[in-house]
């Protein structure tokens, strides 16, 4: 049934002094889309903001009331009253004297000042002294504001604004324990003031009070829902807890409420990729800077994701634009640097490390970067004084001490062991450092003759590393069901290669990581016509959802995927026109290459694989999308998966795979090299027979390796470790 306006009061009154609250406000707001103006919805209204310490929100609505109806006492007394409340005294005093003129005894609106913490103490400063002291602090003259900021804080103790703008200027200045304080006295007086709580926040979350500042942003979101940067803030402070799905939830507020706020947008994005959801990430960013284009730390973190998502080119612009708009933008350099290394511009590379380094000397994290390009070229004794030196600029930085270690030969334990053992026993280690510290002492261990030692930090190493990654098994068996199962609909749409067009080939060199792909890469990228690449992602991340039947393949999306692959291929073809992608994973999509590229050569690489399988547990490896090789019964689990693969993939493409086998190689050198050579239709050079000194910049795990002639012997070194395996690697053959 519909109520009238005066049975929805009634209820609503009713519903008030029940202490429902919720449907008080419901039926007042209803009474107040059909009569704007109603003066009794409108003083209740108001006073469920007072109950909720909502002043700002109450003040109009108590207006309204007396405007409406200036002959009921209370509305004066309510208005008054919150006017008081929110330290406006003059518009106090001069609605009181309006009062009067209607002929109300003005004794009870006097008596709310009596009442109030308001004392003869809580004068304000003259407007010009406020006036100065802004204008000092707008224009960056901190020491001249801070003076005058004590100055008003001394003599007018309970003028609030000084101590918020004192509080501020404590923090530009680093003072953070003197802003907590100023920021507190500043609550303190005016506990509905939003901002001041806002405030306080900011000031706690600099000194790592994260949970008091959760609970100041949530304060000031409670006085002011609406308020977007306390939402940002709040969200912030979430992210930093590690509670990342309440963080992107307070920043879809933020921007919700604020459109056009950049940096709530450029908060957002952060969070996104944290979680992962990089497409999501990359559209926050990118509107970030639409809305402030001369937003440096997006152009940052748009070109960080877009470096993940593989958009080599694009991620490259957005740093070059970041140091554009901020010169002395140390992190932006050196994550320029790595861009031009993954595009093999080397030279570039270097220069972006160093110009880090200039405009920030103590950056540790551009000084490891520099020792990876070094190691990568084969530079060694300058990789290793650029891991030194960011070890000495960061003591417990542990990946640099890994590095270090993989790049040199352990004689005795020196000072560097010594190190990594003090890290490794130190309780403040955390688990992420710890297991780069075990990889680093385990190599170590080896190099000194040490294998049970040594088996003993691989092992806690890689638990460290598989409990950071989370990783079961059951994630690789269902994918490559889904791969086999989705193969039949790929074949059907198979590119024919006569209706194709391509100035650039690739050769795909796939198997098992640490099977041996990176010396076949530079043995076939010894051809002056061949680059070779490396570890390219662009197969999973243009064809994944093409491979594992997530998206339907027909002929324009498999062309879509070649064009795509082809686009990126030709960023880092150096010029020439045939270029190696040794991604090893890249065998489970042999069908999909196969089928998309059918003028592409395919070598399979095999190896032993008790030597492979534990080749693949003894490495560190950066993707994180690897996760089986940090446990030997995964590691063995799924060399099975990659064999049946295999053997699924020979069934249907025999004559597309050309299988190398790593054994063969190594003991026959010049005969499997010609074969291989041979079959990829290439102009024989005796280069191919001296890979150790082709020059080009190799970033795997084997680049230490490459620059030694082929000999024999790798596979066997797993046997070192039999004696601590308990049979780990028996049934992997």
């Amino acid at each position: 049934m519909e109520l009238t306006i005066d049975q929805a009061l009634m209820q609503g009154v009713a519903a008030h002094k029940a202490g429902n609250v919720q449907e008080a406000e419901r039926l007042y707001q209803a009474i107040l889309q059909s009569q704007p103006k109603h003066p009794y919805a409108s003083h209740n209204l108001g006073l469920i903001a007072i109950s909720f310490k909502q002043i700002e929100a109450a003040l109009p609505l108590f207006k309204t009331a007396v405007t409406v109806d200036p002959d009921t006492e209370q509305f004066w007394i309510s208005y008054v009253d919150a006017l008081v409340k929110a330290k406006s005294l003059k518009e106090a005093k001069r609605v009181i004297k309006k009062a009067k003129k209607k002929g109300f005894d003005a004794k009870k609106l006097e008596a709310l000042f009596s009442q109030s913490k308001v004392t003869t103490n809580n004068k304000v400063p003259p407007q010009s002294q406020v006036n100065t002291l802004l204008e000092c602090y707008q224009n960056g003259r901190f020491g001249d504001a801070q003076k005058l900021a004590i100055s008003v804080t001394q003599e007018f103790p309970q003028y609030q604004f000084a101590w918020k703008v004192l509080g501020a200027i404590f923090g530009q200045a680093g003072k953070k324990l003197d802003a907590l304080n100023a920021n507190q006295t500043a609550v303190g007086l005016s506990p509905e003031d939003a901002e001041a709580h806002n405030n306080l926040g900011n000031t706690q979350k600099e000194l790592g009070r994260l949970k008091e500042a959760r609970v100041s942003f949530s304060q000031a979101i409670a006085l002011r829902p609406h308020y977007a940067e306390a939402h940002s803030n709040l969200g912030n402070t979430q992210q930093e807890l590690g509670r990342l799905d309440k963080a992107k939830a307070s920043f879809l507020k933020a921007v919700a409420l604020k459109p056009d706020y950049a940096g709530g947008y450029y908060n957002l994005g952060n969070v996104l990729k944290e979680l992962g959801e990089l497409d999501e990430a990359q559209a926050s960013y990118k509107r970030a800077i639409i809305l402030k284009s001369d937003f440096a730390e997006a152009h940052y973190n748009l070109g960080n994701t877009l470096q993940e998502l593989s958009r080599l080119d694009e991620a490259q612009e957005n740093f070059k634009r970041a140091v554009e708009l901020k010169l002395d933008y140390a992190e932006a350099h050196s994550n320029l640097g790595n861009t031009y290394k993954e595009l093999g511009r080397l030279d570039e590379a270097e220069a972006s490390y160093w110009q880090a380094i200039e405009f920030k000397s103590d950056y540790a994290e551009a000084h490891n970067n520099l020792g990876n390009l070094y190691k990568e070229l084969g530079r060694l004794d300058e990789a290793e004084a650029s891991y030194l030196k960011a070890i000495a600029l960061k003591p417990d930085y542990a990946e640099a001490h890994r590095h270090l270690a993989i790049i040199k030969q352990f004689a005795f334990k020196d000072e560097h062991y010594c190190n990594m053992w003090n890290l490794y026993i130190d309780e403040n280690t955390s688990d992420e450092q710890r297991c780069h510290i075990n990889f680093g002492l385990a190599k170590a261990s080896e190099d000194l003759g040490d294998y049970q030692q040594a088996y003993s930090h691989y092992t806690e190493g890689n638990l460290l590393r598989k409990k950071c990654l989370d990783y079961h098994i059951s994630e690789d068996s269902e994918l490559f069901k889904r791969i086999e199962s989705s193969y039949q609909q790929i074949a059907k749409n198979s590119r024919e290669l006569n209706n194709l067009v391509t100035t650039i080939m690739p050769i795909f060199i796939v198997g098992m990581p640490r099977s041996g792909t990176t010396l076949v890469e530079q043995i076939i990228s010894s051809l002056p016509e061949v680059t070779g690449a490396g570890e390219l992602s662009f197969v999973s991340q243009f064809g994944w959802q093409l491979a594992t039947g997530v998206v339907e393949t027909n002929e324009n999306s498999l062309l879509n995927f070649r064009e795509s692959y082809l686009e990126n291929l030709q960023s880092v073809s150096q010029g020439n026109s045939i270029v190696t992608d040794k991604m090893p994973q890249n065998f489970r999509f042999i069908g999909l290459l196969a089928a998309a590229f059918p003028d592409a050569k395919i070598v399979h690489v095999k190896r032993d694989p008790v030597a492979v399988c534990w080749a693949n547990y003894k490495e560190y490896f950066v993707s994180n999308s690897l996760g089986y090789p940090y446990a030997l019964k995964d590691v063995v689990a799924y060399f099975k998966l990659y064999e049946n693969l295999m053997e699924f993939w020979g069934n249907s493409l025999k004559e597309r795979i050309f299988d190398l086998d790593y054994e063969l190689l190594v003991n026959n050198q010049e005969r499997e090299i010609r074969k291989l050579i041979h079959w990829l239709d290439l102009d024989w050079d005796e280069k191919c027979l001296s890979p150790q000194d082709n020059t080009r910049s190799v970033a795997t795990t084997s680049n230490l390796q490459i620059r030694k002639k082929i000999y024999q012997g790798s596979s066997h070194q797993w046997k070192q470790y039999e004696p601590f395996l308990n049979g780990a690697l028996d049934h992997v053959v």
